[in-house]
């Protein structure tokens, strides 16, 4: 078991006996060096990713596979990686593009937000984006406030985008094949906290639909909706209502767009309680989103107010016992579940 932010651990819940197990990161290459061999329109272009093999290495090993043409280092420029991606998907590629932190994606709202998302709907159908653009979220690296932000909200406020915010291997995999063979621009965002994580992954190919959540728990007194990295929080909060006697059931979205309300709302009915964890900030964010949701297709079910975590609205601290403090960790999870259950 590895141990995750703020000492959590992941539960062997989500593992399943039997199947072969890899990382995080591995799931990720797989999927694109799959992909890549099925597809010679699809090519790889940002910065550090041949050589190096990507900022966090997950990309190590395609340049020897697929060569330069394929597999391209680019400049220090986040709007111009981006602007090739989209003017090449726009004539008939299926770029992947890679930019190292989620930071920098304000670097290319011009291009995903008034470019990518909105050719399709301009050109009255003629013309399609398929792009992914793959990116990083998440604090506790102590990088400080420009490397360690979680700006998946951003991306899930535009028309014309989707979004996917895998947790584990399994996810990570099935999304990003699913999101490569799309005809629409897809941003994924990974966890850098979750790269090593291991899980199981099937080794024949499968591919997960976009717009469909995953109950990673079932469970009849709280319903508890969790992204990314929470997902390990809001496990081991689970894990410790069950020991208060509190039945929680946990879901993971695993995209915010298209999001799977149908799910979320007939679990909130079920349990007539809702607590929503996200790590980007409270304020304006995700858990506003999947709250209201909840709010509006539950509301005469619901015994209680739906409540949400999120970070703080800080921007995220470099030192360790700071930047710990804003993020949402399971024992706050945990406490909040428990006092909605009376």
């Amino acid at each position: 078991m590895s141990t995750l932010k703020n000492g959590v651990v992941c539960s062997p819940a989500i593992h399943a006996p039997g199947e072969r197990e890899i990382t995080f990161s591995q799931a990720i290459r797989e999927a694109v060096a799959e992909e890549m061999a099925r597809d010679d329109r699809i090519f790889v272009i940002g910065e550090d990713v041949a050589e190096a093999g990507s900022v966090f290495k997950v990309l190590v090993g395609l340049l020897d596979e697929f060569g330069y043409e394929r597999v391209i280092d680019s400049p220090i420029s986040e709007a111009g990686i981006a602007g090739i991606g989209v003017g090449a998907a726009i004539t008939g590629m299926r770029p992947i593009v890679d930019i190292m932190f989620g930071d920098f994606t304000t670097l290319v709202m011009d291009q995903m937000i008034n470019q990518a998302a909105k050719t399709h709907y301009m050109s009255g159908g003629k013309l399609t984006v398929p792009m992914v653009l793959r990116t990083t979220l998440g604090a506790s690296r102590r990088s400080a406030a420009q490397h360690s932000q979680s700006l998946h909200a951003l991306f899930s406020h535009i028309p014309g985008l989707k979004v996917a915010v895998p947790a584990t291997p399994y996810d990570a995999k099935g999304l990003m094949k699913s999101a490569i063979r799309d005809d629409n621009p897809v941003v994924i965002f990974e966890d850098k906290m979750l790269y090593q994580q291991k899980g199981p992954v099937p080794e024949e190919e499968y591919l997960l639909p976009l717009g469909q959540a995953d109950v990673k728990r079932t469970g009849e007194d709280i319903t508890i909706v969790a992204t990314s990295s929470m997902v390990y929080a809001a496990l081991e909060a689970v894990d410790k209502l069950a020991e208060a006697g509190i039945s929680a059931e946990l879901i993971d979205p695993r995209t915010t767009t298209p999001l799977d309300t149908e799910t979320l709302v007939q679990s909130a009915r079920k349990t007539s309680r809702a607590l929503v964890v996200d790590e980007g900030y409270q304020q304006y964010g995700v858990t506003g989103e999947l709250a209201s949701v909840i709010a509006d297709g539950a509301f005469y079910y619901l015994d209680a107010p739906v409540k949400r975590i999120g970070a703080m609205n800080v921007p995220v601290p470099f030192s360790p016992a700071m930047e710990d403090m804003t993020i949402p960790s399971a024992e706050y999870v945990f406490e909040t579940a428990k006092a909605m259950c009376g």
